[in-house]
């Protein structure tokens, strides 16, 4: 009896010291929003590299002409917007939920032109992968939205 007690309290404390466990809501929407933000920056510094490596390596993108699977299309896809000095367009989170589970996570905000413009926005699910990463698995923008308010 006293080592099935002591084999539960051991898989509690591993429980209890795991990271999904250890960070709250908020430290979770946190780490996701930075990972959002970390993100943008990639394309604000024109690191193409840096870029793929938030990719999922089953990660899905929407695009207007096709959708683009595995991080490995989804690079090459993306790569034409990393080329130039410039950015063609950024974007920042402005909202992020994460489940009670702690991995998965949906962020989303607007994404401006070049010169700051709003010209839509993003949705991107991210997962938290066995060494505590957020990766992003689903990603796909809209136009803004000209919807009347009621």
């Amino acid at each position: 009896m006293f080592v099935l007690i002591k084999r539960l309290l051991f898989a509690g404390l591993l429980v209890a010291s795991s990271p999904v466990f250890a960070a709250s809501a908020a430290d979770l929407q946190k780490q996701v929003a930075d990972a959002e933000r970390a993100f943008a920056h990639t394309m604000a510094v024109r690191d193409h590299a840096a870029f793929k490596s938030f990719l999922s390596p089953d990660a899905v993108f929407f695009s207007r002409a096709a959708v683009l699977h595995g991080a490995k299309e989804v690079s090459a896809g993306w790569k034409r917007f990393y080329e130039g000095s410039e950015a063609p367009f950024s974007w920042r989170p402005d909202q992020v939920e994460v489940l009670a589970s702690g991995d998965l996570a949906l962020s989303t905000g607007p994404v401006f032109d070049a010169h700051g413009k709003p010209i839509g926005r993003f949705n991107s699910i991210w997962r938290r992968e066995p060494q505590g990463q957020w990766r992003i698995v689903f990603d796909k923008g809209d136009p803004p939205c000209e919807c009347s308010s009621h």
